[in-house]
């Protein structure tokens, strides 16, 4: 006997455990419900137009979308709720349960439905199963509407409302939904032996009873526990187990009453039974012929099995005395399990409010008082029963111990999605923000910025090339500045750490091949492809073995962490290799060939682009356009390449009289034009008087002959000081080299706007 206990207790610790493993934080949706009668008009695209409009007149508040006040025949109702905010990486609505049929619309788009609306805005009954709805991004305070169509005496949402993220919305259900499946197991049991006792002892009727009412509870709370979803998705097929398992409930109470009276010949409680299985046969062959929807059946059986109740305490109660201890203490757990199933269904009619009502409960109370009368009862069948849980025993426990193993197990590999999940989330804005910068250079600075939080919580550090065989230290993170196998430098010449490879298997000693216990960090190679230099090795990653391991548990999660680090470096390589090709294509396409400055596609693009930054930051901006004075007759002198070596002196001499923020361009020809972002009128002035003083200092040699010194014509716009819009800048520093040429050449001109002439410089 002392076996059997023990396998109780099992089933108790995993009734009181197993529940833990829902860990989800929902946000409850309670607050600012809105209903309205009636169905909204569609707009000839498909919108319901309630949802275009808010019209606060024409919405009631409501405390729960359900039931509304006023109901009168109506079988159309609309909800609305503006959603709360919260951080969910996959958000879902989860809603426990719809009568009967519903849409769901956000931003005039449906985004769910259950059931099928025919054009009278109408529908059958197709199940009360729990809904997940999907969640758009940016859904935080935007309005939900609801429509819903209900013949049932309920119309509405019913139980629970609340936001959550979709991966933990499966423990949820399973962490609400354990204590049935656990009970239910443990009553499936309880009718198992009760048969066997029945074969054992044909002539106790009583077993069968019992077994045929816990075998109905069983498959009543299962196929009302919302896992069932989650083990075939086939509402209908679970309300009607569920209907059918329930109408049965009455059935074997009655059954077993009549057994226990039998010296008193019962007849009402066989009238009773008979009258429930009749029900039940009726209203389930009307449902699946389609006479009547499975839902309407529920209220009329509600009220019969409530007179049946009331029949039985009253029958029971003037019987009690007459009946066996036993019987009496059976008795009384059905009379706890009764007082759960009336709290249900008065749950279930909107009499008291909605809340979770423990029928399992009361189902384990009986199971667990038909466990203490069997045993007290048969105690003759000890020892027939001895071998039986020995078995029994061993077998519970062996579930018990691998459903212990999966749960751990299952633990570690959330955590590790989650840690994943959130590192894609981070590689994914680090690739977006690689692919916004200009170039290698603003790559790597972005880079070692945000290695950190890509690969903590390991340590280690980030080196970038600097030259062909020297790597320096960019950032690190969780170590000391003298790390010896993290050091400042590495230096190619004396080798640099090999990189490390997908492990075939993570030890806690990571010994090396002559049993010597290694400490070397886990190397990553960031291999840049370009066109010029092939495949070049521009940085490398350390990071410290002894975090990794700290991650998962044992070699799953060590494995699992390596083959993510290794594919991030492999995307951060590609996505680096984009930039180099994408850096060596706009070099090709911007730069001038003969004197290496930009050209005059680069400058279009870029002055654009500077306007945009100086109206919008208040900055001021100039632009100077510089021409060469008689080129053509320079060229025509002393022929086009020395021509060509006179421009690459004037681009020579721009590059060092103008600032490294200045943007100098070759425009054209002899044409030249220099971009100068925060630069007033007076800088602006300043440098073009300079450089005209350095390029008349400067004689053109080509071929070893002197060739003499070049005049330049500057023209100068400046805003905000003399034009109205940035755009005008090319245009009226134009109008102002033009003015230099016909003052004479070899002079500076800028233009003012305000008495609309042209200033000269003497230069």
């Amino acid at each position: 006997m002392h076996r059997v206990f023990r396998t109780v207790t099992v089933f108790v610790m995993l009734f009181l455990v197993l529940p833990s493993l829902a860990h989800g934080m929902p946000v409850p949706v309670q607050d600012g419900w809105e209903y309205r009668w009636g169905d909204s008009p569609f707009s000839e695209s498909g919108v319901p137009e309630w949802t275009q409009t808010a019209e606060p007149e024409r919405w009631s508040a409501i405390g729960f979308p359900s039931n509304p006040p006023g109901r009168k025949g109506r079988e159309n109702v609309w909800y609305r709720v503006a959603l709360p905010d919260g951080e969910f990486q996959s958000p879902v609505l989860y809603i426990y349960s719809v009568d009967i049929i519903f849409e769901v619309y956000l931003d005039g788009d449906k985004i769910y439905h259950y059931g099928t609306f025919d054009e009278q805005g109408k529908g059958r009954f197709e199940g009360w199963p729990w809904h997940a709805i999907p969640l758009p991004e940016g859904y935080e305070s935007k309005t939900i509407y609801f429509r819903v169509f209900s013949d049932y005496t309920d119309i509405g949402l019913w139980g629970e409302v609340s936001l959550m993220d979709k991966p933990e919305l499966v423990l949820y259900v399973l962490g609400n939904s354990m204590e049935s499946l656990v009970v239910a197991g443990f009553s499936s049991l309880i009718a198992l032996l009760a048969l066997v006792f029945a074969a054992l002892q044909t002539e106790k009727k009583s077993f069968f009873s019992i077994a045929l009412f816990t075998l109905a509870s069983s498959v009543m709370l299962v196929s009302e526990s919302q896992a069932s979803l989650l083990m075939w998705y086939e509402p209908l097929l679970w309300d009607y187990l569920a209907a059918g398992s329930y109408y049965m409930v009455p059935v074997a109470m009655a059954l077993l009453l009549e057994q226990w009276l039998a010296n008193n010949r019962p007849w009402l409680i066989n009238l009773v039974w008979k009258v429930h299985l009749i029900y039940l046969l009726g209203a389930i062959g009307l449902a699946l012929a389609g006479a009547v929807d499975l839902s309407s059946t529920f209220p009329p059986f509600d009220a019969l099995f409530l007179g049946s109740l009331l029949v039985f305490g009253g029958v029971a109660t003037l019987r009690f005395r007459h009946l066996q201890r036993e019987q009496q203490i059976l008795m009384l757990a059905y009379g706890v399990f009764s007082l759960f199933l009336i709290a249900d269904m008065a749950v279930a009619h909107s009499i008291l409010p909605w809340g979770r009502v423990p029928v399992s409960y009361g189902m384990l109370l009986f199971s667990m008082t038909v466990v203490a009368i069997s045993l007290w009862h048969y105690a003759g069948t000890q020892q027939a029963l001895k071998r039986m849980n020995l078995s029994l025993e061993q077998k519970v426990a062996e579930r018990t111990a691998r459903a212990e193993s999966l749960a751990r197990r299952e633990q570690v590999r959330v955590r590790m999605l989650t840690f994943e999940n959130e590192k894609s989330r981070i590689l994914g804005d680090v690739i977006a923000d690689l692919q916004d910068c200009l170039g290698l250079g603003q790559a790597f600075l972005l880079l070692a910025r945000m290695m950190p939080e890509l690969c903590s919580p390991l340590r280690g550090a980030f080196y970038r090339r600097v030259s062909d065989d020297r790597y320096e230290r960019a950032s690190d993170w969780g170590i000391g500045s003298k790390s010896r196998s993290m050091p400042l430098v590495l230096d190619a010449t004396t080798g640099l750490p090999s990189p490390t490879h997908m492990p075939t298997r993570f030890r806690a000693d990571r010994k090396s091949g002559d049993g010597e216990v290694t400490d070397a960090p886990m190397c990553f190679w960031i291999n840049v492809e370009s066109a010029g230099e092939g495949i070049v090795t521009e940085g490398i990653l350390l990071l410290e073995r002894d975090s990794a391991l700290n991650t998962g548990e044992g070699e799953y999660g060590s494995a699992r962490l390596f083959a993510s680090l290794e594919q991030s470096i492999q995307r951060v390589a590609i996505t680096l290799s984009s930039i180099a090709l994408r850096e060596e294509l706009q070099k090709f396409s911007y730069e001038d060939a003969l004197t290496g400055l930009k050209n005059r596609r680069y400058f279009d693009q870029l002055f654009k682009h500077e306007c945009l930054v100086a109206q919008r930051k208040e900055l001021p901006l100039s632009l100077l356009v510089l021409d060469i004075d008689h080129f053509k007759r320079f060229n025509d002198s002393h022929g086009h390449e020395a021509g060509d070596r006179a421009l690459q002196l004037v681009a020579s001499v721009l590059q060092s009289q103008f600032r490294e923020s200045d943007i100098v361009c070759r425009y054209g020809g002899e044409e030249f034009v220099v971009i100068m972002p925060g630069a007033l009128m007076a800088d602006a002035r300043e440098r073009a008087v300079d450089f005209c003083d350095a390029i008349r200092a400067e004689n053109v040699v080509y071929r070893g002959e002197t060739l003499g010194h070049l005049t330049m014509s500057v023209g100068i716009a400046s805003w905000p000081e003399y034009v109205e819009e940035p755009s005008q800048l090319l245009n009226f520093a134009d109008q102002a080299l033009y003015r230099a040429k016909e003052q004479g050449r070899d002079r500076v001109e800028y233009y003012s706007d305000s008495d609309n002439q042209h200033r000269t410089l003497g230069v």
